[in-house]
């Protein structure tokens, strides 16, 4: 039951500052939610020096949610699926290959370069740790976080098609990623020495094709039954089906989660609504979705700004934190540039694209929920402290400025 408490009083919260950020403020709806949830940390923290029994207790009830499972086992698996369902696909298909060679080379790239810049940068800083934990950081801070980027980039007004190229690059990379981490992780806790090269090949392909293949499989079997019936509640609860259903299938079997939803919400999302449904019922479902993804962005972000009273925070850890946010930057271009020039993708793009793609590559809250599910022995309080500085400045600095920073590239281009 207490749990039940906890839940409403973020709800509570999500609703007031939503109100007051749509009436008075006007930011995008998730920073705004980020900035209500930080505040009302630095004001218990604030109270916690006159009362620190009333800190201590804020404290403990937020220790009750468990942040990388409410997110990684259930939120995920929600937002992912209505993010695919709203996504484009014949639009998503003309940008298939940057997509697909982001999501993976894209991934490695950033991964073994962020996690070596890191390790060096903590050689320079004399606080050095074991090389391969600073690959765990590169792997869980590498992938763009498609539930910040879906919810900021609605508001972006940048081109369609850029739009979906950004989109569909953080769906599938976010899955890649996190198939990534359980990899180095298992290298982490078993030692190198105990890990074969066919053991990592067939964890990725277990994980990333089982996936995949299961999402088409449930979101083919849903479509199925949508096509015999128009009864829009009905179908609504099927859709609910496959998320629940597909996602616990898809633990059970070891397949990434995120991809099975990923590939599900865009078969449902396309060719569901257009040959199983009729209009009435994929109104009601598309709009279905969206109530979802905003109700779940809402309270993922204020949980996020939460956080910080949860997280340890030391001088040097912020000076680690800012300066690995510009390592990541840099990084996260160079890992989108160099497969663009070598395979030359970046003949068919849009002037700037690289640019916009690297500062709209927004992290979040999958970044945090890998860094929490670190164990102490990984050096699990310094990751996470970085990790929470470069989520922190990433969407408030990247998602406040990604709008005025298109336009002015707009305005170079013609002025």
């Amino acid at each position: 039951m207490e749990f039940f408490y906890i839940f409403s009083a973020i709800l509570v919260i999500s609703a007031v500052f939503a109100y007051i950020n749509q009436k008075y403020i006007g930011l995008p709806g998730a920073i705004g939610l980020l900035l209500a949830g930080l505040l009302i940390s630095l004001l218990v923290q604030g109270l916690g020096e006159v009362s620190p029994a009333f800190e201590a207790s804020v404290e403990g009830w937020l220790r009750e949610i468990d942040f990388s499972e409410v997110l990684l086992e259930f939120m995920l698996s929600f937002l992912l699926f209505a993010g695919a369902l709203h996504t484009d696909f014949e639009k998503l298909r003309q940008s298939k290959w940057p997509i697909l060679v982001f999501a993976t080379i894209g991934v490695m790239i950033s991964t073994f370069v962020t996690g070596t810049a890191f390790y060096y940068l903590l050689q320079l800083l004399n606080q050095p740790i074991e090389y391969i934990y600073c690959l765990l950081f590169g792997a869980l801070i590498s992938p763009t976080d498609p539930i910040a980027v879906l919810g900021i980039l609605k508001k972006a007004n940048i081109p369609k098609q850029l739009e979906v190229s950004i989109t569909g690059e953080s769906l599938f990379n976010d899955g890649v990623g996190v198939v990534v981490f359980i990899a180095l992780f298992q290298v982490a806790q078993r030692g190198v020495e105990n890990i074969s090269g066919s053991f990592i090949g067939e964890l990725f392909l277990l994980e990333v094709g089982g996936g995949i293949g299961l999402g088409l499989l449930i979101g083919y079997v849903a479509f199925y039954f949508m096509r015999r019936i128009d009864h829009y509640q009905t179908e609504v609860l099927i859709s609910l089906a496959v998320v629940t259903g597909g996602y616990t299938i898809a633990h059970l079997f070891h397949f990434s989660g995120p991809l099975a939803m990923v590939a599900a919400g865009l078969l449902i999302g396309n060719q569901g609504t257009q040959l199983a449904m009729s209009e009435i019922t994929a109104d009601y479902l598309t709009k279905f979705w969206e109530m979802v993804d905003e109700v779940l962005n809402a309270i993922l972000f204020v949980l996020i700004g939460l956080e910080l009273m949860l997280i340890p925070f030391h001088s040097n850890y912020i000076i680690v934190g800012l300066i690995a946010t510009v390592i990541v930057l840099v990084v996260r271009y160079i890992a989108l540039a160099v497969p663009s020039y070598t395979l030359r993708l970046n003949r068919a793009f849009a002037p700037n694209t690289l640019p916009i793609m690297t500062w709209g590559g927004l992290r979040g809250g999958i970044s945090i929920a890998l860094a929490l599910s670190l164990t102490t022995d990984m050096h699990r309080e310094f990751i996470v402290a970085i990790t929470y500085t470069v989520v922190l400045i990433s969407l408030t600095l990247q998602g406040l400025t990604i709008e005025p920073f298109i336009k002015r590239l707009s305005q170079k281009m013609h002025p």
